[in-house]
């Protein structure tokens, strides 16, 4: 029997500019991350099976806000502002920076972090300041090396095994294609467990 995707009932919630303005700290709450070019958006319309509900853009870096949508009343999904774009003012960038910060060592609700990569540009500086900053918080990391579709298997494999040497004890990583829907499944059985849905449904 199939299993059903547990994530298509996301839906909008609101914008945050500064921590106080994010829901009520209670619950569980996932927050997707990554640069601003890594394919983050895209990630999450096919996780929750939605052409639009996290907006791509043309021009990357125009989220700079956490995102949050709502799966029900106690699970929601985070989308972290992204990062590494040229054109965001420095002011905005460190204010984003010390946002972060404080919300992955704060946030008592928050079950794990999916961060996004582009497969074929894996671990740079910001990727790896994000994976510093949950491992200190102690909060788990899975990392997604999205794109996968613009690499062959071999290569993608070996950036996955590449990827995987030396991360934190509470750190994994995937390859993953929103286009051809690659490890789907994959991030759909992980993101489960943190959520508890597997729990839920036996």
């Amino acid at each position: 029997m199939k299993k059903t995707n547990p994530f298509r009932v996301a839906s909008y919630v609101l914008n945050a500019h500064e921590l106080k303005q994010l829901p009520a700290d209670r619950g569980i709450e996932v927050a997707i991350a990554g640069r601003s070019n890594a394919g983050k958006s895209s990630a999450i319309n096919a996780l929750t099976d939605q052409k639009s509900l996290a907006r791509t853009s043309k021009t990357p870096g125009r989220t700079q806000q956490i995102v949050i949508f709502e799966l029900d009343e106690n699970r929601r999904i985070a989308d972290l502002p992204g990062y590494g774009y040229a054109k965001v003012p420095l002011k905005l960038k460190e204010h984003w920076r010390k946002v972060m910060a404080r919300y992955l060592e704060t946030r008592k609700c928050l079950r794990g972090v999916v961060l996004v990569m582009d497969i074929r540009h894996p671990m740079r500086e910001f990727d790896q300041q994000m994976l510093s900053w949950c491992d200190s918080a102690g909060i788990p990391c899975h990392i997604l090396l999205t794109k996968a579709d613009k690499l062959k298997r071999g290569p993608a494999q070996a950036t996955l095994l590449k990827t995987r040497k030396g991360l934190p004890a509470n750190a994994s990583a995937q390859v993953f294609s929103s286009s051809k829907k690659t490890g789907l499944a994959e991030l759909v059985d992980k993101l489960s467990i943190w959520y508890e849905f597997e729990d839920k449904e036996s």
